[in-house]
């Protein structure tokens, strides 16, 4: 038998045997000891909660059940309470490592591990067994192949600057602990429990900058909104190579008006409004057609952003490679009509193509022969490139009239809009009606051209920030500090899922996280985000006000 051969039978063998201790263990301690011990006090914590009020979360479901907890709470605001959690320690037995490469075969994998030890490495090849909860195919997700095993990150990094110089790329210094296995943490978790009934509270996104262009941190918009408290919001574009930095990569409502179009399928939050005091987690999918006068009518491919770049897929008209949603990736249409409004600033996106300029009524009052120009403030443009060209010349005339239909689809209903209404993207689902149900595959958070990015984004612990709703309707905004070993370790969607029905959730969403996650308390943040560069700016927020105290717009 080679190396490479027993070293996967190695870890196999050893999984195996940790599932069944793992099995063993929770088969015969929970029924021993838990229902003899725990069960009482659930009991009586129950029973205590109805005569007072006072939350009796379980303890967090991360690590061994043993692991030492701290809980923290403060009511910062009628209606708001902050739980600050702090479970377990760093383990003696987490290193820091070189992953040399994911491939999805295992005789790839065996290729590179032969490569490595004949230049005198002693590589692992560990196979990566979670694949998302709904994903169709069974096996393993792929092999693992890492070298080195070290008490501090730099010597890890040396390896690595080693093997570039070997010829290998694509290398990754990680931390063990973060894998998403046994670990003994530590994990830090700030929970913020609102209560949407609370008359004088105001729950809503809020844009960074108050336009779409442009990213802003979390402790700036949050001392601009005068925000009780607040947590960032929904996936955004980064960079200008994947569109408008700052675009929202999925649905944005804000005071009952489409700002970004929907990744069509994904789980998202719906904030309580006017109509309804309840928030929501539901798939949202939209629907925008342009209707001219004379009849015909054509899809508006997207709301408030670059022409070409659909970042997070999910849309319609034809893009490429996909139209099904493919989170982190950038899709492109060389054919679209999209909308831009007022919440998008003073100018279109500039560049080929044309454009017509919509009075409030829908007239059309200009017609231009390229893109870039002034947003009327009480109307809107259509930008067009490719054969929405050609549409716009037949029925764009000055004079003639184009109505915009706006759908949006909660779990295909029809969700009505009203002033007051919020919707905040994410994805993916992690509880529905109490029960686990992480649809991440369906969601477009696996790769089947890259099985790795699943094993980087959901079985690996990052940074999160989650949101839930309790059985009485309570709102639960929650991060998870991840990627610093010594702090916190993050979770994976499996954890974040646990974390989030520990608490009381029955339906949960994730929401943007890694460099993201960030929370702020009285404009203050309380979180220590994971970016080395400190605090990332981020697209919008969830911001929770004191209506008395809210800014007129």
């Amino acid at each position: 038998m080679d190396f490479t051969a027993h070293l996967l039978k190695e870890e196999v063998m050893n999984w195996k045997a940790r599932l069944v201790r793992t099995t063993a263990l929770y088969l015969v301690v929970p029924f021993t000891v838990i229902l003899t011990v725990v069960e009482p006090l659930v009991s009586s914590a129950n029973q205590q909660s109805k005569q007072t009020g006072k939350r009796y979360w379980q303890s967090l479901p991360l690590g061994m059940p043993n692991l030492s907890e701290s809980r923290v709470s403060k009511q910062i605001a009628p209606g708001v309470t902050h739980t600050v959690i702090v479970r377990g320690e760093q383990s003696n037995r987490d290193v820091y490592t070189v992953d040399v490469t994911f491939q999805a075969s295992l005789k790839a994998a065996q290729t590179v591990a032969e490569s490595l030890k004949a230049q005198g490495y002693q590589p692992q090849i560990k196979p990566i067994l979670q694949r998302a909860p709904d994903d169709p195919e069974s096996g393993p997700l792929g092999y693992l192949v890492r070298v080195g095993a070290f008490s501090t990150e730099a010597l890890a990094v040396n390896l690595r600057l080693q093997l570039e110089a070997a010829g290998y790329s694509g290398l990754r210094v990680v931390n063990t602990a973060e894998d998403g296995g046994k670990t003994t943490g530590p994990w830090v978790v700030n929970v913020l429990e609102v209560d949407p009934k609370q008359y004088y509270l105001k729950i809503a996104p809020a844009l960074a900058t108050e336009i779409v262009p442009d990213n802003e941190p979390l402790t700036q918009l949050s001392l601009r909104t005068l925000a009780v408290a607040a947590v960032n919001g929904g996936y955004f574009v980064i960079g200008a190579n994947d569109g408008t930095p700052g675009d929202l990569a999925g649905i944005s409502i804000i005071n009952g008006k489409l700002v970004s179009e929907a990744v069509n399928g994904r789980t998202s939050l719906i904030l309580p409004s006017g109509s309804s005091l309840d928030a929501r987690i539901a798939a949202v999918s939209s629907k925008i057609a342009a209707t001219a006068n004379d009849g015909a009518t054509r899809e508006v491919d997207g709301l408030n952003r670059k022409p070409g770049l659909i970042r997070g897929c999910g849309g319609v008209g034809g893009d490429i490679p996909t139209e099904s949603p493919k989170h982190d990736f950038t899709c492109t249409d060389s054919s679209e009509l999209i909308q831009f409004t007022p919440a998008f600033g003073k100018s279109t996106e500039p560049g080929e193509g044309a454009e017509v300029v919509l009075d409030a009524l829908g007239n059309v009052i200009e017609f231009r022969q390229q893109r870039g120009g002034q947003i009327p403030s009480n109307g809107s443009v259509l930008s067009a490139t490719g054969d929405a060209i050609e549409w716009l010349q037949n029925h764009g005339q000055i004079g003639s009239k184009i109505d915009i239909d706006t759908r949006v689809l909660a779990n295909g209903e029809e969700l009505p809009i009203d002033e007051a209404v919020g919707v905040i993207n994410g994805g993916p689902r992690l509880l529905r009606n109490g029960k686990i149900e992480i649809t991440a595959f369906s969601e477009g958070f696996h790769w089947q051209d890259n099985p790795e990015f699943y094993y980087r984004f959901g079985v690996r612990r990052n940074p999160r920030t989650l949101a839930g709703i309790t059985a009485t309707g309570k709102l639960l905004l929650v991060t998870v500090d991840g990627r610093q070993p010594t702090w916190s370790v993050g979770a994976s969607f499996s954890e974040s899922a646990r974390i989030m029905r520990s608490l009381g959730a029955i339906d949960a969403v994730n929401l943007d996280g890694g460099g993201s996650t960030t929370i702020t308390i009285n404009q203050q943040l309380v979180n220590r985000p994971s970016d080395s560069t400190g605090e990332r700016p981020i697209a919008d927020a969830i911001v929770i006000q004191n209506r008395i105290d809210t800014p007129t717009p």
